[in-house]
């Protein structure tokens, strides 16, 4: 029985040694499972945390282009509404110039309208007066074509002129926006 009892304390022992490696690996595997899982988590984490940082440098890259474009179009905008003020005031300037080159010739036509009646007044014959008569209208139509002649190319040089601010703004809407395509 003694030799019964020394096996079964052996296999006893076997059995405990044994149910220590086990432990002792179960602890060990569940320690590195543990440190695989801290890991895994820092790594998480510092992974998240440089998702938000690159998120977050992207919101403010984001955000000072929508201000630097906002102050663009601010700039751009101001520009445009100078030059279409700068328009108006070519504009004015030259009607105003053109309407007094009118009021002047249209007094001159009153003074030789004047001058024709009273000649017309102190005429002796008929052939006189329609001498004097085709005369002053031959000098009218002659008159009235320079006149209409000048004003036409006023006009046109006027809205040339105030129309210049414009374009100019159109060309650069053209060189600044066009490339952005």
């Amino acid at each position: 029985m003694a030799d019964i009892s020394t096996e079964t304390h052996t296999a006893m022992n076997d059995i405990k040694a044994a149910t220590i490696q086990v432990t002792d690996q179960t602890q060990a595997a569940s320690a590195r499972s543990f440190d695989q899982t801290v890991a895994a988590m820092k790594d998480g984490m510092n992974k998240a945390s440089s998702t938000v940082e690159t998120s977050q440098l992207q919101i403010k890259e984001g955000i000072t282009k929508t201000m630097k474009t906002a102050e663009e179009v601010v700039a751009f905008s101001q520009g445009n509404m100078e030059a279409m003020i700068k328009a108006g005031q070519i504009w004015s300037t030259g009607l105003q110039d053109i309407s007094k080159q009118m009021a002047s010739s249209m007094q001159a036509s009153y003074e030789e309208a004047m001058s024709a009646f009273k000649a017309m007044t102190s005429v002796k014959s008929l052939k006189e007066a329609v001498d004097l008569q085709v005369g002053l209208a031959r000098s009218a139509v002659e008159k009235s074509v320079t006149e209409s002649s000048r004003y036409t190319d006023a006009s046109f040089k006027l809205a040339e002129q105030a129309l210049a601010p414009l374009s100019s703004r159109v060309t650069l809407a053209v060189e600044k926006f066009g490339k952005a395509g």
